[in-house]
């Protein structure tokens, strides 16, 4: 029952959102630059990973040599 509660809150807290990223300009504004934000920071967070598995591959490869 609890989780249904909260299952039905997340939907009410959605549609208001919605609402207010429709109604207010400021509000979609401030909404897609946290997105471009998150964005850029998980594209950061990605090209890390595969530099530092590079260089973790090749250090490897250097000690199997």
């Amino acid at each position: 029952m609890k989780k249904l509660i909260w299952f039905i809150a997340g939907i009410g807290l959605g549609v208001v959102t919605a609402q207010q990223l429709r109604e207010n300009p400021k509000a979609k504004d401030l909404a897609d630059d946290v997105a471009r934000r998150a964005k850029e920071f998980g594209a950061a967070v990605s090209d890390g990973f595969r530099e530092r598995e590079a260089e973790i591959a090749a250090e490897a490869a250097k000690q199997t040599n």
